[in-house]
């Protein structure tokens, strides 16, 4: 009886998402590990470092920093009891227009994308492990189908957003290797900006000056992850909404000391990398665009 108890609430769960939500998941599976070797240089700092051979990035980015909820059926009461809703998130940032207060990011990535490890079959459905697993995993693919639906409501189109994430991969990169701080603040969010700059002056107290370069076409893009997170609870179209996409992207890079001489990289060589980003766009503000908000450690 117990295991016929938890087959139904399987069934059900599946059933509450075909029956709320016409679109489809989020597709595009299947990726391959990067490499480079391009030297580790020490460095300070918890939110801001060099680069790390094992995280298969570039020399001045950093993959340690920190990466919405459905409200379809057995959802809505999580939605609405959520401990990260932005009325309860004192790091939410805010901008003071005169008398009102405009939210401009959440401030944080909400539930950060981890790969989880693959389980049997014989474990996934029969045990208690097994299961709590799998009913982790609906949720996940409720969430991110629901906050997909919400925002191809606004207009979103896959093919489209994965063009203009390319470019805006190339845009930041090119703008952290030149430090050009001041373009860069409208690429990103405010907390992504504090941490950049830390990034582009500890790489400068070691380089002076970087050769970056996006070899085209990219390997490899998908989504890994969409959430969306409430500001209003009783008003669902104001949120924010946070993708997670996977780039596995040939790239050049070469720096140079103060005299020129050139210190690490080469760029007449493709080093394959492979890069986890959480862009975020609001829901309720006019001509809002997407902006990166976080990197996921790989």
């Amino acid at each position: 009886m117990a295991l016929l108890r938890r087959f139904n609430l399987i069934r059900s769960l599946y059933q509450t998402l075909e029956s709320h939500q016409s679109s489809s998941l989020l597709s595009s599976r299947g990726y391959s590990n990067g490499f480079s070797k391009i030297p580790q240089f020490p460095v300070q700092g918890a939110t801001s470092c060099l680069y790390k051979p094992e995280n298969n990035a570039l020399p001045w980015t950093c993959r340690n920093m920190m990466t919405h909820r459905s409200t379809m059926a057995a959802e809505l009461l999580i939605f609405l009891n959520d401990k990260k809703s932005l009325s309860t998130q004192a790091t939410a940032q805010v901008r003071r227009v005169g008398a009102q207060i405009s939210m401009t990011s959440p401030g944080f990535v909400y539930e950060p994308y981890a790969p989880r490890e693959p389980i049997p079959f014989w474990k996934r459905y029969f045990t208690r492990t097994g299961w709590t697993r799998t009913k982790e995993d609906i949720k996940s693919e409720l969430k991110s189908a629901y906050a997909i639906a919400k925002l191809r409501k606004s207009g979103y189109s896959k093919n489209k957003f994965y063009k203009e994430a390319i470019e805006l991969y190339r845009e930041i990169n090119t703008l952290i290797a030149n430090g050009d701080k001041t373009s860069l603040r409208k690429a990103v969010t405010e907390n992504m900006f504090s941490a950049l700059k830390n990034e582009i002056k500890q790489r400068e107290s070691i380089w002076s000056n970087l050769y970056w370069e996006l070899v085209e076409p990219v390997v490899k893009i998908r989504t890994l992850r969409a959430r969306m997170i409430g500001v209003d609870k009783n008003d669902l179209n104001k949120a924010f909404i946070q993708l997670t996409l996977e780039f596995l992207t040939k790239e050049k890079f070469e720096a140079y000391d103060s005299k020129g001489a050139v210190v690490a990289g080469d760029k007449n060589k493709e080093v394959l990398v492979r890069s986890i980003w959480v862009f975020e766009k609001s829901l309720f503000h006019t001509g809002a665009h997407w902006r990166l908000c976080g990197r996921i450690k790989v």
